[in-house]
């Protein structure tokens, strides 16, 4: 073949399979670099917790909200680590399309884990300084704010380009 197809169809780029998995993959690499932040970051802070005075003074609602997000950390960690160790098995196995769509899913996964996270994080702090109703309304309702950003827009932005396309074919 004497010309480079182009096996997007969407983004008018001149690349072939193998280029685009390869941009695909660095991309994704490069979102779990800040997605592992942002899970260190509040792991970090709760791992904190137990060494300071005040936590021996929270109540069982308290304590099991406390150990069930450093559960969602580690188990986000996990996901966010996981296309890795998959990259590692798969390893010159010409399996790239596998890895990548893959770490698309897992990477989807690991995002609901830090919306987790933060929500949980959110309503333990609010709990412990303003009480539990404060807790319960902040950690709800930045877990529908996490459901919109996360969900909903990149649905509703995904339906608008599509539509934008039909409309320049029509």
């Amino acid at each position: 073949m004497s010309e480079v197809e182009d096996y997007t169809g969407r983004t008018g780029r001149n690349e072939t399979r193998e280029e685009q998995l390869d941009r695909n993959w660095a991309e994704l690499l490069q979102e779990l670099r800040v997605l592992q932040t942002g899970v260190q970051i509040l792991a970090g802070f709760l791992l904190t917790l137990p060494f300071q005075s005040r936590f021996e003074d929270l109540d069982r609602f308290q304590v099991t909200l406390y150990l069930a997000n450093v559960v969602v950390a580690a188990l986000t960690t996990a996901f966010i680590l996981l296309p890795v160790s998959v990259h590692r098995r798969l390893f010159r196995k010409r399996l790239k399309e596998t890895l990548v769509s893959s770490a698309d899913s897992i990477t989807k996964i690991a995002l609901g884990g830090i919306a987790l996270l933060s929500a949980g994080t959110a309503a333990l702090v609010f709990d412990v300084t303003a009480g539990r109703q404060a807790g319960l309304t902040a950690g709800g309702a930045l877990m529908a704010v996490m459901v919109v950003l996360l969900v909903y827009v990149p649905i509703h932005l995904n339906r608008k380009a599509d539509a934008g396309k039909l409309d320049r074919k029509l």
